[in-house]
């Protein structure tokens, strides 16, 4: 059976089809409508999923944000452009006339991220760090979402008490600090109004202001998952995201995490589907509840 998977994310929505030996095809991309209208969600979906639809059986999404009940309400509204509640589930099933799953997309991509484990663990966690900081649970074996859809927003746990207030509400989250949103966000100067990709690439050049920002982001990382490893007792913490898989982050990362206390270190690796993750474990969490 093929599935229609789609990915909705702070920057960019993508869509493939996938095949039931996760063969991912015919990817399309395009940038999330900065839109705070739902009108303009729904027709930047239709747009992306038009030339797919007739070759899927069902549909499968991950998306930014909890989802609950098939309907996305937004933690962080800014990472979609304000949108705070939106019909996902319906929206999608309208659109292409077929059924429909949504999860939220970190969740997906530590589910796809467990698959391709192949057993090695039972309790892993993933974290992606890109236009926010998400994450999934995945315990003795079994994905976890929670009652409401919030299991596994680790970017809305504090990093610093003093730190900038983050689009949720809180003040010093980790995604404030540690996301591509919060690394811009905190550029002066020289570097004022520079994207991340942009700050990433003058820290290659040894600007010292851009490599203080990936630091800073690195270092909230690695106390996120100190406070993860206490938490869960994870055997493993994939990393995934734009930020997370870029060139030298995740190094910085292992370097910060190893001046925490014996008791807080854990494995370390690069998402192994890196930016398909999503995708792929939509399409798996769709396959499942089709055998359940």
């Amino acid at each position: 059976m093929i599935t229609l998977a789609i990915d909705i994310g702070g920057t960019k929505l993508a869509a493939a089809l996938v095949d039931d030996t996760l063969n991912l095809f015919q990817h399309r991309e395009r940038p999330t409508p900065a839109s705070k209208t739902p009108d303009a969600l729904h027709a930047a979906l239709q747009a992306l999923v038009a030339p797919l639809v007739t070759q899927a059986q069902r549909v499968a999404i991950a998306s930014t944000g909890i989802i609950r009940n098939g309907t996305l309400l937004a933690i962080n509204p800014h990472n979609l452009g304000g949108l705070a509640h939106f019909p996902l589930v319906k929206a999608l099933e309208t659109i292409t006339g077929l059924p429909a799953l949504a999860v939220n997309d970190a969740q997906a991509a530590a589910w796809a991220e467990y698959y391709a484990l192949r057993g090695a663990y039972r309790d892993m966690v993933f974290l992606t760090v890109s236009t926010g900081v998400g994450g999934g649970i995945v315990s003795a074996g079994r994905l976890v979402t929670g009652s409401g859809g919030l299991a596994g927003h680790f970017g809305h746990t504090l990093a610093d008490p003093n730190g900038p207030v983050c689009g949720c509400g809180r003040r010093g989250c980790v995604e404030a600090i540690a996301s591509g949103r919060g690394i811009s966000a905190a550029a002066q100067d020289d570097l004022a109004g520079c994207d991340t990709k942009t700050i990433f690439t003058h820290a290659r050049q040894n600007n010292e202001q851009a490599a203080r920002l990936i630091q800073r982001s690195a270092q909230a990382l690695a106390g996120l998952i100190a406070d993860v490893k206490a938490m869960s007792d994870c055997q493993c913490v994939v990393i995934g995201g734009s930020v997370g898989l870029a060139e030298g982050y995740l190094a910085r990362v292992k370097t910060c995490l190893a001046r925490e206390p014996a008791a807080y270190q854990v494995a370390l690796q690069p998402a192994y589907y890196r930016h398909n993750a999503g995708l792929l474990g939509a399409a798996l969490l769709a396959r499942r509840e089709e055998l359940w």
